[in-house]
């Protein structure tokens, strides 16, 4: 949660309100400087700054504004990433990033979507918004380009991870495709020639081929994971900036290895000020959903609306924590309520431990307390 003022609207101050419905081309605009009042709608060329700055200054003299008065704006996160809400704040425009997930809507009937119709009432909730209601969306906590730039290596590490596991599936299914089922594809280059069909004839030549192709391209990925692990490293030993501290910080615990410790650092704890628990588990996407209505009432599951990424390593970590930290409190807590359970309500347990164990992880990383019964690694 961003740690700057939130935006007010004052009744005797005027304000221009923006929109922005982004696109590849162009971008749809609509003014507007109070609720119940038709939105101006203008559209610009995409990234044009000089033109958008042309726009707002018609649109105060549009609706009578002085040239001083204040610009407020927003648009929904996306593509465009935080460069433009950089932009709009260097051109002294008050922007807010939007969660597209969390705009309310109408759900009684189908429901007419357009650029046009997006942009306005993006602008009408940016009235309500200032007004005083923050339950119409929520914003997106903007990092800094130093913040942004460290989440690089780590992005680009699974991204190379999971481009390798892709190819590396895809030759086992050519081959199974011919009847062989490697379990392991180490020295494949050396095999291939020794591989037989189901009637001892050779791989056909332009199934080797592509499979030699398929192999040269897991061996440049291969490469440049072992490249961007080396500068991990490099950079857990040596580096100075918050993220590779709060990093080595999580390392001192058993059960929490590099990978972990980096993501956990670079995506969640370094850069956010958390406030309270409640905040961890909602960005974690770990919070229950109950669903009651009269005399009924049942639990949804999880809400899952937080970052993919530290959700799904939390869960794999808390399954580490019962094994290489059996006799912290918070083990000892699982075993006693789900140890002995089904194997659905053991796993139902490990969510709940996942965030429980974030929340012990921001509470060591803030009073350097361990969780209570966690050892640290020799």
């Amino acid at each position: 949660m961003s740690t700057a003022a939130t935006p007010t609207l004052n009744p005797a101050e005027p304000v221009l309100c923006l929109a922005f419905e982004t696109g590849v081309s162009e971008w749809k605009i609509a003014f507007s400087t109070g609720l119940g009042q038709r939105p101006r709608y203008r559209v610009v060329p995409a990234r044009d700054l000089g033109r958008l700055q042309q726009e707002i200054a018609r649109a105060k003299e549009r609706f009578g504004l002085p040239s001083e008065a204040r610009v407020v704006s927003c648009y929904e996160a996306g593509r465009d990433g935080f460069w433009m809400h950089r932009a709009l704040l260097g051109m002294g425009v008050e922007n807010q990033i939007v969660d597209s997930a969390s705009i309310e809507i109408n759900r009684r009937t189908r429901r007419a979507k357009t650029d046009r119709l997006d942009a306005g009432k993006l602008v009408t909730m940016l009235l309500r918004w200032l007004g005083g209601d923050r339950r119409v969306w929520s914003v997106v906590r903007v990092p800094s380009p130093e913040e942004e730039d460290r989440r690089q290596l780590h992005r680009e590490l699974m991204t190379a991870r999971r481009d390798r596991t892709r190819l590396t599936n895809r030759i086992q299914s050519l081959l199974f495709a011919q009847g062989l089922a490697l379990q392991e594809l180490r020295d494949l280059p050396a095999r291939l020639g020794s591989l037989r069909l189901w009637n001892e004839r050779p791989l056909p030549a332009r199934l080797l081929e592509r499979i030699r192709h398929e192999w040269e391209k897991v061996e440049q990925l291969t490469q440049q994971i072992s490249r961007l692990l080396a500068e991990r490293r490099q950079l857990l030993r040596v580096a100075q900036d918050a993220g590779s501290e709060c990093a080595r910080k999580l390392l001192h615990l058993r059960g929490l290895g590099p990978n972990a410790a980096w993501l956990f650092a670079l995506e969640f704890f370094a850069w956010r000020a958390f406030q309270n628990r409640r905040q961890i588990g909602a960005l974690a996407g770990l919070c229950p959903t109950p669903h009651q209505s009269g005399t009924e009432g049942r639990e949804l599951g999880i809400t899952k609306s937080g970052n993919r990424w530290i959700r799904a390593l939390a869960i794999e970590i808390a399954w580490g924590w019962l094994r290489y930290q059996p006799q912290s409190e918070l083990s000892r807590w699982y075993e006693q309520r789900f140890g002995h359970g089904s194997s659905r309500l053991r796993r139902i347990g490990i969510v709940a431990l996942a965030r429980k164990l974030l929340i012990e992880l921001w509470k060591y990383l803030q009073t350097d307390t361990p969780p209570a019964g966690a050892l640290l690694k020799a």
